[in-house]
């Protein structure tokens, strides 16, 4: 699934240390639910940016066998994320929830570092 939006740059603020990313109780069911249907036990989800172009970057979720050598493995109940430390300031407080609406379902991904 990706999702185009423009993220700020980030900044370091070693004093404002929280959470990487979270993920909500719907998240984690549905990744589970996913695994199960696609016979992917083990395996973690991706959760990153691309290159979006002129619309900003991309996010990445998709899921991997393993993690890369210089991921950080976040664990959510027995659920893994692969986060690349690239990343982390961008996606940092980042809050991946699962909606079934009416008007459809799927991830949606709540980033205070968004610009709107």
């Amino acid at each position: 699934m990706q999702t185009e939006t423009e993220i700020a740059a980030p900044t370091t603020n070693p004093e404002a240390e929280g959470p990487v990313v979270s993920l909500t109780a719907g998240a984690i069911q549905q990744l589970r639910r996913m695994q199960s249907e696609n016979s992917m036990p083990g395996y973690g989800l991706r959760f990153g940016l691309q290159g979006g172009g002129c619309s900003g970057y991309t996010y990445e979720l998709e899921f991997e066998e393993s993690p890369q050598p210089e991921d950080e493995v976040l664990l959510f109940e027995d659920v893994r994320v692969f986060l690349n430390p690239l990343h982390r300031e961008y996606l940092k407080g980042s809050v991946v929830d699962y909606k079934d609406e009416l008007i459809g379902a799927g991830f949606h991904i709540e980033n205070p570092n968004v610009k709107r």
